[in-house]
């Protein structure tokens, strides 16, 4: 991996995840620069100087966006807010969950991206996927992508993120264009726990995940430019055990994809306390704490056992793809492995493992990004194309 903070993980993993979501690297260079004394330092010491160092590039880019568009020039204004709400969402993913100004800053990424497709004349709209949890009626923040703008039915693949990661950054990775031009919609979800649905509407990740599946779905399969035979879901990173828990017990889905096998994420957390493997975002107790709506850590780890996958994969019984770098520093490959012998259901499982000779090895392969994500499109145009032909 790219490693422009020597021997700083968590920073290191921020910049690789931005150069391979739309960042460039010059702009990357000129607001990492001035912060490498601090980097040395740890990952928690000097986020909110990271914040403002990144935040003053965006803030040049959407000064030469305004220019750009006065000047008649909408692409170049559409790009160069893109790249500044990439920049404003990296950085804010990297601040405390404590910070009073984080959920600014987020908001401000979010309008950022909705600014620059209109500017790019982009199909993806920002919607809300009605959702009820404990009785209260609210919704999921989504973006949804169609594959066709003439309306006609497309296979589509509802996309959820993990611990740390929003809509956003699935947005800046470019997962909806790549299904997109093999004929698949995206419907890409900030679910409970995660980007919009937890900074500003307060809901916290759930063990049930087929829950949020099932919201998604009953808003799928009410738009006439949807095939509902045809629904699949894939999560990365903490939605390695998002998406397979759903998968399993929501049986309209199609198919699913786990983007990094996070098997058994309870034990992972046992391992973080003995600081063993890498943490993904400075602060990161806070974080946990925040995403799970936990009131402290013991609490969090006897709560977080809950959180696996035996006896679970067992249940899916659509064709199922486990993606894992073989060097991945927060999740033991071990999982992957665990994930693909116990889902004996499955009438179609396969594990592809990504090694340090061809990249993507990291944690979902976020130092070669496109490289996971050309794989995994593949795997389920195909897989739909298979369900059509039988």
């Amino acid at each position: 991996m790219f490693e422009y903070f020597p021997g700083n993980y968590v920073w290191n993993l921020g910049v690789v995840a931005t150069l391979n979501s739309g960042g460039l690297i010059d702009e990357v260079d000129r607001a990492c620069r001035p912060l490498r004394e601090l980097a040395a330092q740890g990952s928690d010491v000097g986020t909110a100087e990271f914040m403002a160092a990144w935040r003053g590039v965006a803030d040049q880019l959407e000064e030469q966006a305004t220019e750009a568009e006065k000047a008649g020039h909408r692409r170049t204004a559409g790009q160069k807010l893109f790249r500044a709400s990439v920049y404003v969402s990296q950085a804010e993913r990297m601040q405390s969950a404590k910070d009073p100004g984080r959920n600014a800053e987020y908001q401000r990424s979010v309008d950022l991206l909705v600014r620059s497709f209109e500017l790019l004349d982009q199909p993806t709209v920002k919607v809300a996927v009605p959702y009820v949890e404990n009785g209260r009626e609210t919704t999921l923040p989504a973006y949804f992508h169609p594959a066709h703008r003439d309306g006609t039915p497309a296979p589509v693949m509802i996309v959820w993120n993990g611990l740390d990661s929003t809509k956003e950054m699935m947005v800046g990775a470019g997962v909806h264009t790549e299904l997109a031009a093999r004929g698949i919609s995206t419907l890409m979800v900030d679910c409970g726990g995660a980007g919009e649905a937890l900074r500003l509407d307060g809901l916290p990740a759930r063990v049930d995940t087929e829950a949020w599946a099932a919201a998604c779905v009953d808003w799928l399969e009410a738009r006439s430019d949807v095939r509902a035979d045809r629904i699949g879901l894939v999560g990365w990173s903490l939605g390695g055990y998002y998406a397979p828990r759903a998968a399993a017990y929501e049986k309209r889905l199609a198919l699913c994809v786990a983007w990094g096998a996070n098997h058994d994420w309870g034990a992972v957390q046992k391992r973080r306390l003995d600081r063993e493997g890498e943490n993904p975002v400075p602060h990161y107790w806070d974080h946990v704490l925040w995403v799970w709506g936990q009131p402290d850590i013991d609490t969090f780890i006897e709560f977080a056992e809950s959180i696996k996958l035996d006896g679970v994969v067992e249940e899916i019984t659509v064709p199922f793809l486990i993606v894992h770098g073989e060097n991945d520093r927060q999740i033991p490959l071990a999982y992957a492995q665990r994930s693909f012998d116990q889902a004996v259901n499955s009438p179609k499982r396969e594990l592809r493992i990504f090694t340090p000779e061809e990249g993507a090895t990291e944690h979902i392969g976020l130092d070669h990004l496109p490289h996971v994500m050309g794989f995994v499109a593949d795997w389920v145009a195909d897989t739909f194309a298979e369900l059509d032909a039988s």
